[in-house]
């Protein structure tokens, strides 16, 4: 998988923006961070990417940069078009990045707000109750750390989570949801970087001679 290409348009509006554009990366990938818009150093003044305010990645006059020894093996800089790559990014790497001119003043010409994110566990789909003529089903969604299980019950057409609620947990970082698709039950484990799912088809479950005890092998599917 190729480094994720962020660009970013520098403009008067954004000078007002105090968090940046916000970047969801996985762990252990790599994120390049772009100045859209060509930047002509006058003599006296440094190019700089700095990290929530006061960490600088990057420091660059002329035709010389300079880089912290913690982040020289970690970061690459293109003095032609003054990118920033981020190599196999940690969840410590997550913060404020912000490239600016330094002279006379500051003049910021790209900002973004990472966020570095593991990717979801998997999930598993288990059948709690099923009608006699399967037209309502109770299912059980767990994801495979265990940090999210809930109950949900499905008709003919929607499923909502037991209580009445909307079928989709919504915890820090992650989302559980589950719904009916071509007479199947899909439960979704997803966040902003990646996905993961199980999926039942309501006949094999409801049906068979054994009634809901039976658990018919996993069909499941990642979706990264």
């Amino acid at each position: 998988m190729g480094p994720l290409v962020l660009l970013f348009s520098f403009s008067l509006l954004h000078l007002c923006a105090t968090q940046g554009t916000p970047v969801f990366v996985q762990t252990g990938t790599d994120l390049r961070l772009e100045v859209k818009e060509p930047v002509v150093l006058k003599e006296g003044e440094d190019f700089i990417w700095k990290v929530n305010g006061s960490i600088n990645v990057v420091k660059f006059r002329g035709i010389e940069h300079s880089i912290p020894e913690k982040y020289k093996s970690r970061v690459e800089f293109s003095a032609q078009t003054h990118s920033l790559l981020l190599k196999n990014v940690q969840k410590g790497d997550s913060g404020v990045y912000r490239a600016l001119v330094s002279g006379d003043k500051d003049i910021t010409v790209a900002e973004y707000n990472v966020t570095v994110l593991d990717p979801v566990s998997g999930v598993k789909l288990t059948v709690k109750l099923c009608s006699s003529d399967s037209t309502n089903v109770t299912v059980i969604c767990s994801t495979e750390d265990s940090l999210i299980s809930s109950t949900f019950t499905c008709d003919t057409q929607t499923c909502s989570h037991e209580g009445g609620e909307r079928a989709e947990i919504i915890t820090p970082g992650a989302s559980l949801d589950v719904y009916l698709k071509n007479g199947s039950v899909i439960c979704n484990h997803s966040n902003q970087v990646s996905s993961t799912r199980d999926i039942q088809k309501i006949e094999e479950f409801c049906v068979k001679p054994e009634g809901c005890e039976y658990r018919p092998p996993s069909a499941a599917e990642t979706n990264k």
